[in-house]
């Protein structure tokens, strides 16, 4: 530890200048405010200083705009918001559209402003445009990337001309973060996309071999005596459910509530969610799950993806732990049985209050509160009923503080908690983070120390983990090398996530790519890894693997590549046994893949994956192939219809079935699964939009009849002669049907329309043989649940109201 502190130490102290002369930008105050109607015929924009002369930054570097295709930018301002206008030249049949969902880049030209009110080069708030209107925005920061989960209400339109297009753009101040001062310097970037070959240009030139696109920033001067609004915004819902589950009869359920935000400061902003309504939330990607930990799903609640930036730090919060299953079991007595026990536990409300401070000081809190929750308990002898609390009233609660400097680096303090009423298990995790990059930005530290705590009944348990990572992070060569430890005890699965402890692994990784076209590639790039493996207590080998991956573009866009990993001798799995101590051998596991994906600019596309695996280990014939073939067709620029199907067979693998007799009971499988899914998107325009999305997942399980006792050296033996008649059925037919169509309309700047069915089918058997017709026939015989929704949102401006009242008073 002592050697690790004195590397950070000096790598603090060691860095060199940093430097590029930037383009500025200097901007006049509108008298009157431009129109936005894209035509620049407005008299704000007649003196308005020109950005001009885009520089090429990808694939190649340096080049200048074609003279058919120049960029040329004006900037005004007032006191509510501030303008811009770019009269995007190009020839019309080259500009290429797609009406899209918000913030859907699609098959777009774009044309994107990027502003950084503190020009700090890492905190910056992006608006983008297409050529059909729609609208995307983000928050990007280092730690994060971009977030599009971000969404703020502005204005734009767009026209397309005889030689071009034109977009203008209102942001009200009410969308950013500034200090309240007399004069502002601001960071300041434009981009455009030429989707046809995807070529992309800044105003300010890029080199993206070294460093992070926001530290090349221009700026904009001249803004001068405006103020930060008061940020108030409203968003009041109301919606309402209509179900019918099975055989019973049809439910109704309406809700009304109300999420806000309101800017406490300047730089500081209260998110809260009243009365949450999230009952129009996407179905899970749900897959067969036989190893020994959790499936993760991707959060869909907007509340808990949206500027969640300084949350995220660290990875210790996994969102769905909020609302997800309930974490207690009932106590039964004999003769009990559980009847219902819920899937889910109701939020009753959270917030969450994030900022930054204009000399890079980040702070974030976030709490949510759930609703105690019960099961039924049914006596079998009498009848009666009784209620049993398996989650009570719980509190999570993060904190973080997070400390920006030299522009490209950061560190972190975050506490997670986690408080439940009662004699239910207490959380706490602390992490401290370091992320560095020397001022040349071509070296690169990440450095973590995390402790949990857990409060148990039978007593308080204390955990840690610490990760270092060093490597060159800019140039066509690029390398890191990484060691991380967790103890046995460490576990942050009460707000985080984590699959695994008791480790202590090191990796190195090498990577080359071009910044240039070669040839005919426009795109190319490879890496190798090795990792090394061993538990933390004992100290003891657990495995190694080798890998490496190849990616290629041509000029025709077409992307093609492959990667292979070789897990090489004997691993140790200390996991799959599901008992503390014990571990199952294999060895020799290779797995490789390639794959190709055509240009989806064409009105035909498709992406194609092949993969295989084997093991080469005496006594094993272990094979695993899969597939995937995407075909998408883009019918015209308001409708694309996507379909997917993925196979895997794997025959031959080995794992866990359960306890017998105090032996750990392991069985050989064959498994089988394929998933059809299917997207389609039609819009009618900007505001008026169908979707759907269809998936089935079937996966079959059969299992050999002899089966196997797993031994104390890891090996497996079939001498107790245990079989399938010894044990419950393990065999697994498992079938799942879901369907989402929906309409939305946005019937006003952040105020939407959304119309929701959803259909779903569920089937769990043993039939392991049957085939994937007899599967789906036996499906369709299951009940099916409907669900109808309607949910309508409105946005509220307190500035836009408190305008209107002042033009009623004059």
């Amino acid at each position: 530890m002592k050697h690790i502190v004195l590397l950070l130490t000096l790598c603090l102290f060691v860095s060199k200048s940093f430097s590029q002369e930037k383009k500025s930008l200097n901007i006049e105050r509108a008298t009157i405010a431009p129109k936005i109607d894209g035509i620049l015929n407005d008299i704000a924009w007649e003196n308005a200083e020109l950005a001009e002369n885009f520089i090429q930054y990808n694939p190649d570097v340096g080049v200048a705009e074609k003279d058919y295709q120049k960029s040329i930018v004006r900037v005004t301002y007032d006191d509510d918001a501030i303008y811009f206008g770019a009269y995007l030249y190009d020839h019309p049949d080259e500009i290429m559209k797609q009406f899209q969902s918000r913030d859907n880049f699609g098959i777009n030209d774009f044309f994107g402003v990027i502003i950084n009110p503190n020009n700090d080069s890492q905190n910056d708030t992006e608006f983008y445009v297409f050529p059909t209107g729609n609208q995307a925005d983000a928050i990007s920061s280092p730690n994060i990337g971009q977030d599009f989960g971000w969404n703020a209400v502005w204005e734009s339109s767009v026209k397309i001309v005889e030689d071009g297009w034109i977009v203008e753009m209102k942001i009200p101040y009410s969308a950013l973060r500034f200090s309240n001062k007399k004069e502002h310097v601001w960071g300041l970037q434009f981009r455009r996309q030429f989707r046809t070959n995807r070529s992309q240009y800044s105003w300010n030139p890029i080199d993206p071999s070294v460093g992070r696109t926001s530290l090349y920033h221009g700026e904009l001067k001249g803004l001068k005596d405006i103020q930060p609004p008061v940020r108030l915004m409203l968003y009041p819902y109301a919606s309402t459910v209509i179900s019918k589950k099975g055989d019973n009869d049809i439910e109704d359920e309406y809700n009304i509530g109300l999420d806000l935000k309101y800017g406490i400061t300047e730089n500081f902003t209260l998110d809260a969610t009243l009365i949450p309504d999230f009952s129009q939330v996407g179905f899970d990607n749900v897959q067969l799950n036989l190893g020994p930990f959790e499936q993760q799903f991707s959060e869909q609640r907007q509340f808990f993806t949206e500027g969640v930036d300084l949350f995220t730090k660290g990875n210790l919060f996994y969102s769905r732990r909020i609302g997800n299953a309930p974490t207690g079991n009932p106590t039964l007595k004999e003769d009990e049985i559980v009847t219902d026990y819920p899937n889910k536990v109701q939020t009753i409300n959270a917030f969450k209050i994030s900022g930054r401070t204009e000399n890079g000081l980040g702070v974030g809190v976030f709490n949510a509160i759930t609703e105690k929750t019960f099961a039924t308990i049914k006596d079998t002898i009498t009848n009666l009923s009784s209620k049993q609390v398996v989650e009570p009233l719980a509190n999570y609660n993060i904190f973080v503080i997070d400390q920006q400097f030299n522009g490209n680096s950061s560190i972190s303090l975050i506490n997670t908690n986690v408080t439940r009423n009662g004699h239910f298990r207490d959380a706490n995790v602390t992490a401290v983070l370091l992320d560095y990059a020397n001022k040349n930005n071509t070296i690169g530290v990440e450095a973590a120390v995390k402790h949990s705590f857990l409060n148990l009944e039978e007593g308080n348990q204390n955990g840690f983990n610490t990760e270092l990572e060093i490597g060159k992070i800019s140039g066509n060569y690029q390398y890191s090398f990484e060691y991380e430890l967790a103890d046995e005890y460490y576990d942050i699965n009460d707000l985080g996530i984590n699959f695994r402890n008791n480790y202590s692994n090191f990796s190195a990784d090498f990577s080359y790519r071009i910044f240039e076209p070669v040839g005919n590639l426009i795109g190319f790039n490879y890496n190798i890894w090795a990792n090394y493996r061993m538990l933390y207590n004992p100290n003891t080998y657990t495995g190694k693997n080798i890998g490496g991956r190849l990616y290629f573009q041509n000029k025709n866009l077409l992307a093609y590549g492959g990667s292979i990993n070789y897990e090489v001798g004997k691993q140790y799995d200390y996991f799959e046994a599901r008992t503390e101590g014990r571990y199952f051998i294999y060895e020799n596991w290779v797995n490789s893949s390639t794959w190709i994906s055509s240009n989806y600019n064409k009105t035909f596309a498709y992406d194609i994956n092949l993969g295989f695996g084997t093991m080469f280990e005496d006594d094993r014939d272990m094979f695993n192939f899969n597939f995937r073939l995407s075909p998408r067709v883009r019918f015209n620029d308001r409708f694309t219809l996507i379909y997917s199907i993925d196979f895997n067979n794997s025959n031959g693998g080995r794992g866990y079935i359960q306890d017998l007799n105090n032996e750990i009971i392991f069985g050989q499988r064959d498994r089988t699964t394929l998933v059809n899914s299917l997207t389609a998107n039609y819009n009618f325009n900007v505001l008026h939009a169908l979707s759907l999305t269809f998936r089935n997942y079937w996966s079959v399980v059969d299992y050999n009849n002899q089966l196997y006792t797993l031994e104390n050296d890891g090996r497996l033996s079939t001498e107790d002669g245990y079989t399938l008649e010894d044990i419950s059925d393990p065999n697994v037919n498992f079938n799942t049907w879901n369907l989402d169509f929906g309409y939305s309309w946005q019937f006003a700047p952040g105020s939407t329309v959304t119309a929701l069915y959803r259909n779903s089918l569920f089937d769990y058997s043993n039939a392991s043989r049957d085939t994937y017709f007899d599967s789906v026939n036996n499906l369709f015989d299951q009940p099916i649940d409907h669900n109808f929704s309607l949910r309508v949102v409105y946005f509220i401006d307190y500035n836009n109201v408190k305008n209107i009242f002042k033009k009623k008073n004059s």
